[in-house]
């Protein structure tokens, strides 16, 4: 049969004859005998290596973000002592962290918490979504000159790819706009599974050859496109070109790599083990970012549950609290069992926290100057409660923990100097993050 494009193919597709003018395009390194798959191969692996003697403590990162601005009173920090209006409405329980307390809904979490550190302190002065997640993501303050990075991309940007897999993955999907590349190219965007792995019926899209192609045809359809990549970029330049490319071989990689498409499937993981995590968003998003991770995916963003409780915050405590209790502490006792939580760390964050004060619908209002996060594993102490917000979480009494520090403390771990300057248009050097330091008292 004949293709118009590709060439022409004799009764066997393996034997694939291109085009004269094919020949001479790619003649240089046809002639030495080797195809345009190996040299992209012998790049990624040299590549591989230089990205791999940069790689720090942790290996990945899992950020799971719970989106609205997650209260600390009803979560990780309650306040036992508090008059009722201040306390809300649930009991605390204890922890294996001395005089560390959690929610009543949080009893699985409370029985990990010696894997995990609970900061109290974390603090910054946006109030509005947006701008609180913008903090969240990309360690700045937003700007309205500059459009910043999300960690995830700038990982992706200093880390690369690892096992043929995307540096940057989002699990279900991108989960706002400031999760994106920003100023970098959008090469370094997140991947996105498409759809959620709670699903029936759950598959990643792009992740399976079109019909009628077989593995021959698409290795000559992957060669081929480099000759028309190489053609584009001798007469345009452009960041849309570069990031094409970029998600193509991306692209190709998990096509052709069975390993890269199995660590998408989660029917491959033991039932009991889907049960224990929960077979619900939280539960399965949690146990599809434990396989990404393990299979070489550096940066995982997750999102789980609506948490912008302004009205009858126990109902919506009660409806989210306790998946996310029980997927979490699955993930982090299962990765502690693999022998993979010492190289992997795990951020649960949100925008902000929630008023001290319980509001005239039984909810709480949008409060950033105190609110709690967690964090585990990747050099991150095990059994530590870090800060301390004051008796009606009104302030922090305690080790304030501000944006860019736990940003700058997030990057260090996985081996990025946070204030190495990176190019933004107009050649403008600007730092991965500005003004931030490590804070070593988080780590081990």
């Amino acid at each position: 049969m004949s293709d118009p494009i590709r060439g022409t193919w004799q009764d066997d597709p393996s034997h694939f004859r291109p085009r004269r003018r094919d020949v001479i395009r790619v003649g240089a390194i046809g002639a030495l005998g080797i195809g345009l798959g190996d040299v992209l191969r012998m790049e990624a692996q040299g590549a591989q290596k230089y990205y791999e003697s940069k790689e720090g403590r942790a290996k990945s990162v899992i950020h799971i973000f719970l989106p609205g601005g997650c209260a600390a009173q009803e979560t990780f920090d309650p306040k036992l002592y508090a008059p009722i209006e201040y306390k809300g409405p649930f009991k605390p329980i204890k922890t294996k962290i001395d005089g560390c307390y959690f929610s009543e809904h949080f009893p699985k979490t409370a029985a990990i918490a010696d894997k995990i550190t609970v900061v109290r302190s974390m603090t910054h002065g946006e109030a509005a979504h947006e701008r609180g997640t913008h903090n969240m993501f990309t360690g700045y303050r937003p700007s309205p000159v500059i459009k910043f990075p999300s960690m995830g991309s700038v990982v992706s940007h200093e880390l690369g790819v690892r096992n043929y897999l995307p540096p940057y993955v989002a699990v279900p999907s991108q989960p706002n706009e400031f999760a994106g590349s920003g100023y970098l190219s959008s090469a370094y965007g997140p991947f996105s599974l498409g759809s959620d792995p709670a699903s029936k019926g759950f598959s990643v899209r792009d992740l399976t050859l079109p019909s009628g192609v077989d593995s021959n045809r698409f290795g000559t359809r992957r060669s081929l496109l480099q000759v028309v990549d190489d053609h584009f970029r001798s007469t345009e330049k452009a960041d849309a070109l570069d990031a094409m490319d970029s998600f193509y071989q991306q692209a190709y990689g998990m096509i052709s790599s069975k390993e890269a498409r199995e660590a998408f499937d989660i029917d491959k993981e033991d039932n009991k083990l889907r049960d224990t995590y929960g077979r619900n968003s939280a539960g399965q998003r949690m146990l599809m970012a434990r396989r990404l991770v393990e299979a070489g995916v550096r940066f995982v963003s997750l999102t789980y549950g609506g948490w912008d409780m302004h009205n009858n915050i126990e109902s919506g405590i009660k409806r989210n609290g306790p998946e996310l209790d029980q997927a979490y502490a699955a993930l982090i006792s299962d990765l502690d069992q693999r022998g993979m939580l010492d190289s992997t760390l795990v951020m649960v964050s949100s925008e902000f926290g929630r008023t001290p004060k319980i509001n005239k619908t039984a909810g709480r209002d949008h409060y950033p100057k105190v609110f709690s996060i967690l964090l585990a594993g990747g050099g991150v102490k095990r059994g530590l409660a870090y800060g301390l917000s004051d008796s009606t979480s009104t302030g922090v009494e305690e080790d304030p923990l501000t944006v860019p520090d736990l940003a700058t403390t997030v990057y260090n771990q996985i081996g990025i100097v946070a204030d190495k300057e990176l190019m933004a248009p107009g050649a403008r050097p600007i730092e991965i993050v500005k003004g931030g330091k490590v804070v070593t008292d988080l780590l081990g």
